[in-house]
């Protein structure tokens, strides 16, 4: 009787330990088994007011794992407390990850960049909103900072000066920057491109880099055409080195705050604004759009010729005439508006 008893009591430790260890081997599974399997990488956004739930319910739908794994997922951040360690950002979670990798990225706030376009633009208002697009950050707390003159004044700019802050590229950020970060960040990368070489080329030209920003906004907003950027800086350096006023239509256009006009008549060269170019000598206030790298560097390395004078070819290619002289430069103009009237361009 008694060896009955102890192969009995045998047999239910046995049972047990294969249950425990059945359990322990399922549980081990669920938590640590490859058991998310999305096609590709897919990415969770989480913001600001999310909580733990509304973190579980994002994962499921952008990688859409089996049931098994999201009551694994869901017991596990009980477990490890997640409700109380929601961190913001952006997260990836990849084909064959475990429950507990994709949990642990969360926890510990191990984001994924992601790649902020910053664009040529031709207001603050519009790069607020552009940024807002791609960044947690609301456009307007962007807006907000860019309007804030204690802020940008601290970075050496006023609300005219501003826009030559901004290099447009592709830059690689967090997803959840504030408003205060991106800022920084723009410094950082405004200092990188201005390195010693350019900024030894704008001191030879006598200018800063705000002013340079300036210049190459106004070349931008004349041409599109890359070979004639540099050619055109050129013209417009050489009017400043003569003291001539630039007479540069865009700056009309960012007065009147109408670009889309392409006729600008003699009524509108009488707005009476700083960024008059017609009525004022030297360069605007500040940049009348964000200048591109490529528009920087062909006022730092502009082309060397005799050109005082420019007018949009009549071919409305987008090219322009250029003159050395007055004389030459009324010929040039007479097409270009005969042309207009031709279209019936009047405005």
């Amino acid at each position: 009787m008694e060896k009955k008893k102890k192969r009995l009591l045998l047999i239910l430790t046995a049972a047990v330990l294969v249950a425990l260890a059945a359990c322990g081997g399922f549980a081990a599974y669920v938590w640590f088994g490859p058991l998310f399997h999305p096609k590709a990488p897919v990415y969770v956004y989480v913001d600001s007011d999310d909580t733990a739930d509304s973190v579980y319910n994002k994962v499921e739908q952008a990688a859409q794992p089996p049931a098994l794994a999201r009551t694994g997922f869901r017991l596990m951040g009980r477990y490890r407390r997640y409700a109380e360690h929601v961190r913001t950002g952006r997260y990836a979670i990849r084909p064959g990850e475990s429950c507990y990798h994709v949990l642990s990225r969360l926890l510990r706030g191990y984001q994924e960049p992601v790649n902020l376009v910053i664009g040529s633009t031709r207001s603050l208002d519009r790069l607020a909103r552009n940024v807002g697009r791609q960044l947690m950050a609301d456009s307007a707390d962007i807006a907000q900072a860019l309007a804030d003159s204690a802020r940008i004044a601290s970075l050496g700019y006023d609300c005219r000066t501003l826009p030559a802050l901004f290099i447009p590229d592709t830059y690689e950020v967090y997803w959840d920057m504030d408003a205060t970060e991106f800022l920084q960040r723009m410094e950082r990368e405004h200092e990188r491109f201005w390195n010693s070489d350019r900024r030894a080329k704008a001191r030879a030209l006598g200018m800063t880099p705000v002013d340079v920003a300036t210049l190459a906004s106004i070349v931008e907003e004349e041409t599109n055409d890359r070979s004639e950027k540099p050619v055109v800086a050129g013209l417009y350096i050489n009017r400043l080195r003569r003291g001539m006023p630039l007479q540069a239509d865009p700056t009309v256009r960012f007065a009147l705050g109408d670009f889309g006009r392409q006729r600008v008549t003699n009524a509108d060269l009488a707005i009476d604004s700083p960024y008059n170019t017609y009525l004022h000598t030297g360069l605007p206030p500040g940049p009348i759009r964000i200048a591109t790298p490529e528009g920087l560097d062909a006022v730092l390395n502009y082309a060397r010729h005799n050109y005082l004078y420019m007018c949009a070819k009549e071919d409305f290619s987008g090219r322009h005439n250029f003159a050395a002289n007055y004389a030459d430069h009324l010929r040039n103009a007479r097409r270009y508006q005969q042309a207009l009237n031709k279209r019936k361009i009047f405005r």
